[in-house]
């Protein structure tokens, strides 16, 4: 990296964010009544005990995106909507572990989707072993089962992490093909955590802002 100076980088990057939260505060809110149903699909990411309740990971902020991904869960399931889950799910050999502590490992609680979504149901579940679910074999196969599926919503944590790789993936896997597909994410329905150096408010806003310049849709909600 290049000499930066210290006070000058500060002062643009207030300025940066600044106007990134303004373009945020004019995001629309979309109806998913808007959106042709039998060609959406609602993807729930990592919604799980790990990253909620219990474990080493687990977040508080992560827990209350709970009844938002829940009352949007039901909205699908009314309006014929279909749904996956992804939920990370480890072996104690994992690699993953050289960068987080363990969690969410195999035939544990923490890889349970919580009671709230599972209650709900109607969701293809897949297992994931590494941050970005859009590598599993499982929903490979999912997505060329569902090949009409041209808009994703997707929801669940963490930002940063897990939805941004997802989210990017899928729309740039979409660019590759010439196809058109429409990749939402709704800020109300997604979060990541607070840790040291991990500023969750900051890593939503430039992970979101990232995702908006790969031509992932950033929507306030979907109602």
């Amino acid at each position: 990296m290049r000499n930066i100076n210290k006070n000058d980088f500060l002062n643009r990057s207030v300025e940066t964010l600044e106007q990134i939260l303004g373009m945020f505060d004019k995001l629309p809110v979309i109806s998913l009544k808007e959106l042709q149903g039998s060609k959406t699909a609602l993807i729930i990411v990592d919604m799980i005990n790990g990253f909620t309740r219990e474990g080493a990971l687990k977040s508080p902020r992560i827990e209350k995106i709970i009844p938002q991904i829940a009352n949007l869960s039901k909205m699908c399931n009314d309006n014929g909507i279909i749904k996956l889950a992804f939920a990370d799910c480890h072996t104690n050999a994992s690699p993953e572990f050289d960068a987080y502590p363990p969690h969410c490992i195999k035939g544990s609680c923490e890889v349970e989707i919580v009671d709230e979504l599972k209650e709900i149901g109607g969701y293809t579940l897949i297992s994931k072993n590494s941050t970005n679910g859009f590598l599993e074999e499982d929903f490979f196969k999912w997505l060329m089962d569902n090949k009409n599926i041209d808009t994703f919503i997707i929801t669940g944590d963490c930002t940063d992490i897990c939805i941004q790789q997802f989210a990017i993936t899928l729309k740039t896997w979409f660019n590759m093909k010439n196809k058109k597909a429409r990749v939402i994410v709704p800020i109300n329905a997604v979060e990541t955590y607070d840790l040291e150096l991990h500023n969750g408010d900051l890593m939503n806003v430039m992970s979101l802002y990232n995702m908006m310049g790969n031509g992932v849709e950033i929507v306030k909600s979907v109602d």
